[in-house]
């Protein structure tokens, strides 16, 4: 065996890392739409139950730390995301962070709760319809939380879908439909299209130009403020495309 000497190249800029429900068919592709092709997507899976359910999500903060210490190790990450908007309401964004830099050390974590309450605050929205796939146990949290922050909704809609399989499998003209008569109950100034699983991503612009308020989706808002926790510019569809965090 011949031995030969490298010279080490240079380390890329710190990578964004991201924690994927093991049942989401959906985050990932679309983070990579929106980040830059610039920056490095690391991405781990936490295991998560087929049906959702306020047990189910909570049961995911015992893998969180797991999940993140897959990561590639050698990095250190300019954020990491955590995809799930109804387990970081159940779990707590605090409670989050701290159990993801249990396991990966990163500069920022975020999630798709933080990231709405961020982007509500820079569009100036304090009162927002909520479309939902799940059960009414698991959007009573999210609201809450939402609620706590300041951000009140009003009008609420929900396909009542507890399984994981069969949400991410709603199409596209149901999602605009329920968003757009939320629209017409009024009283909101914005629209939430609530789920990491949830195609919605091609939808936010159709559903703005129906209601004529600004469409936050789960994916969406999370991919922006990743993009602005490592300032770049992000491929973010709609209004919210147009706005920086403070």
């Amino acid at each position: 065996m011949t031995r030969y000497s490298y010279t080490r190249a240079p380390d890329d800029a710190a990578p964004l890392g991201m924690i994927v429900l093991q049942t989401d068919e959906t985050l990932e592709g679309d983070l990579r739409r929106m980040i830059p092709d610039t920056t490095h997507l690391y991405v781990s899976r936490v295991p998560s139950g087929a049906d959702v359910t306020p047990d189910s999500l909570r049961a995911m903060s015992g893998h969180l730390t797991q999940a993140a210490s897959l990561l590639p190790q050698a990095l250190g990450y300019a954020a990491i995301g955590y995809g799930c908007t109804s387990a970081t309401a159940q779990i707590g964004a605090g409670q989050v962070a701290k159990l993801i830099r249990a396991g990966a050390q990163t500069a920022h974590v975020t999630d798709p709760l933080s990231a709405l309450i961020s982007a509500c605050g820079v569009l100036g929205i304090n009162r927002l319809g909520l479309l939902s796939p799940y059960t009414a146990d698991v959007s009573d949290r999210l609201r809450a939380a939402l609620a706590q922050a300041g951000i009140e909704t009003p009008v609420f809609g929900s396909f009542e879908e507890a399984n994981e399989a069969n949400v991410v499998r709603i199409d596209g003209a149901s999602i605009i439909e329920a968003a757009s008569d939320l629209a017409t109950q009024g009283g909101i100034q914005g629209i939430f299209l609530s789920c990491t699983n949830l195609r919605t991503l091609d939808l936010i612009e159709q559903v703005e130009l129906r209601s004529g308020l600004p469409c936050l989706s789960s994916n969406q808002v999370l991919g922006w403020h990743l993009g602005q926790q490592i300032d770049a510019t992000a491929a973010i569809p709609g209004k919210l495309g147009l706005t920086r965090a403070d």
